[in-house]
């Protein structure tokens, strides 16, 4: 029944039924779900204020607007959600569903480190390494796949544990966020001789927000002015007692530098899973995990390491690793070696991918080649168009046609290429967080693992926009192409450097803000007159010093008498000069002006551009 008009349209009216929308839909979507017709929401929408057409991805706040104007209630779907809904239609369960009791068998456990920079969190993941290295392997090639598994001895029995390898760099929050929800322990790594710095709280804020117990390495007990004892005190105060004390956190201090006490922290973490967590997962059922890192290999293409928490993934099935699919065409450990099949709590490098997924994607294995391409279709579909309902900026009709008139809105456009998707996606995440001020926006045209191609350039070309390169050069003709189109292309190997030159550029598109700056007075002692060049002022430099060409005012009795006049000649005896000191005589031409006097003051002075803070 079609019900009363919206804005002089006839619509159905919503009487607060709800619409369930995944983010990044159109009106195109809505219409569909309230059996509309796609043309009359864009209608409704003019009459809002908001020009968009019917297939564009709009903003969640879009959504809301036209929902509230036509009386329904509008559900934004999670991604998480969505994902669910959609692996529920190709008949697939995700998650923690195991099956029985007897099905499951006990798994390593899976730890991240974590702390402040500089406290030795890299050192400490290579003397682990180290310690595991089996006799006559070392000077062998240990392969990084940006997780490995290493085994010790805890009451004379061997045991595993899968070590994640995340940078722990600030920019790369979002990661190490991702990285605890794949994790069971964390170990935080505080340094004996520096104690509890800010990016030790956040990476404990992440770790109590994933809910997964902490071993504490107190590293660096080796260093002059290490104090252990310090470092469990001010952690007491973040809720993280030392068993010593009372508590039931496990303290270890350690030396990665000298590799002291390493055995004991991995014992550490053995007991503190063993006391906390129940770590079984079902090795029968399809593989189920998480892809840890994934990068752009010249030789072998799309490569992922994956970790798996259920099932086992064996060489020859089909998975889908976020918006990528693909054969498992080959698997290798970390130590290099081709392995046939991996089980749970085991990190694998995975060959056989169409494209390059993203650090934390899920992944699933599935029976059929079709069924994993068509998931992986429809995921990146909705993550495009969720990019492009991000990107949108939304802009009344009323000041649209100003807005662009006058140049208000200045977007900054980049490309961002990097070695891996982890790398890339917090470059992209800290940049789009930058804040100048709401002049300027930026905007992500592209981003992607590899080398800068041709493709990149191009987009830059029409689209104006700096490419970045992150620990990636530019292959076979690019940088020609780049050279010849006039494209700028930066290459970075630190994200912070990149981060304060991106911040550098934005902050020059802000309109430039200017400031008078005095350069000098000149008191007029005798006016001479010039058939030629009209009244010229014979003058004393009082302060500072007179410039040719610069802005100047006149100045009779203390009252400013004339603006905005040039100092168009200047000269001392018979020469030309550019500019005179304070003390010294000469002679000013004012141009045209003419109104001059004895004791007249002229005052120099240049507009120069302030830097923004």
């Amino acid at each position: 029944m079609q019900a009363p008009s919206v804005g002089g349209i006839m619509l159905p009216r919503g009487n607060g039924a709800t619409v369930r929308l995944s983010r990044g839909a159109s009106l195109t979507d809505f219409a569909e779900k309230i059996n509309a017709n796609p043309a009359s929401l864009v209608q409704v929408m003019l009459n809002l204020g908001e020009m968009v057409t019917a297939t564009q991805s709009v903003s969640d706040e879009t959504l809301q607007l036209l929902a509230d104007e036509m009386n329904y209630v509008v559900e934004i779907v999670s991604p998480e959600e969505e994902d669910r809904e959609l692996l529920e239609s190709f008949d697939i369960e995700f998650g923690e569903n195991e099956g029985g009791e007897e099905m499951l068998v006990s798994r390593p456990p899976v730890v991240t480190v974590m702390g402040h920079v500089d406290h030795g969190k890299t050192r400490l993941l290579d003397a682990i390494r180290k310690t595991n290295v089996v006799a006559g392997e070392a000077g062998g090639i240990t392969q990084h796949i940006g997780a490995y598994q290493v085994t010790t001895q805890v009451n004379d029995e061997d045991r595993a544990i899968t070590f994640i390898d995340t940078p722990g760099h600030e920019a790369f929050t979002a990661m190490r966020a991702r990285g605890a929800k794949s994790t069971d322990i964390a170990i935080l790594v505080v340094a004996a001789n520096d104690g509890v710095m800010p990016q030790t709280i956040e990476a404990l804020n992440h770790a109590k927000a994933a809910d997964v117990p902490i071993v504490v390495a107190v590293n660096k007990i080796d260093v002059e002015g290490a104090d252990p004892t310090k470092v469990r005190g001010q952690l007491t105060e973040y809720g993280l007692v030392a068993e010593e004390y009372g508590g039931d956190t496990m303290f270890v201090d350690i030396s990665a530098r000298q590799g002291t006490n390493i055995e004991e922290l991995l014992e550490a973490v053995v007991l503190t899973a063993d006391a906390s967590l129940d770590l079984r997962a079902n090795a029968e059922q399809d593989a189920q995990g998480i892809a840890i890192e994934a990068h752009l290999d010249r030789g072998r293409g799309a490569v992922a390491t994956v970790l798996v928490q259920r099932g086992t993934l064996r060489v020859g099935e089909t998975m889908v690793v976020g918006d990528a699919y693909g054969r498992v065409r080959a698997m290798l450990d970390d130590k290099g070696n081709h392995v046939e099949e991996a089980g749970p709590s085991t990190p694998v490098l995975v060959l056989g991918l169409t494209n390059v997924p993203g650090a934390g994607d899920n992944f699933l294995v599935v029976d059929e080649d079709r069924t994993a391409r068509q998931i992986a279709e429809k995921r990146a579909a909705r993550e495009r168009n969720a990019a492009f309902a991000k990107r949108t900026r939304r802009v009344s009709m009323e000041d649209l046609d100003k807005v662009l008139k006058a140049g208000e809105i200045q977007q900054l456009n980049l490309i961002i290429k990097g070695d891996a998707s982890g790398s890339v996606e917090a470059l992209e995440s800290s940049l789009l967080q930058l804040d100048v001020g709401e002049e300027v926006d930026i905007r992500v045209l592209h981003r992607g693992v590899g080398a800068v191609t041709e493709s990149d350039i191009n987009l830059a070309t029409g689209s104006d926009a700096i490419v970045i390169g992150f620990n990636v050069r530019a292959e076979g003709r690019a940088t020609q192409l780049a050279e010849r189109e006039g494209v700028d292309v930066r290459y970075y190997s630190v994200i912070y450097q990149a981060i304060e030159e991106i911040e550098a550029a934005l902050k020059g598109l802000l309109k430039p803000e200017y400031e008078e700056v005095e350069l000098g007075t000149a008191e007029i002692r005798e006016v001479f007159k010039s058939s030629k060049l009209g009244n010229i002022a014979g003058v004393l430099i009082r302060s500072g010093e007179v410039k040719r060409n610069t802005k100047a005012r006149l100045i009779r009795d203390g009252k400013v008498v004339a603006e905005d006049l040039n100092i168009q000649g200047l000269r001392r005896f018979k020469d030309d000069v550019t500019e005179i000191r304070e003390g010294f005589e000469g002679g000013i031409n004012l141009g045209n002006y003419n109104d001059i006097k004895v004791d007249d003051v002229i005052a120099t002075y240049e507009m120069r551009e302030k830097p923004r803070g």
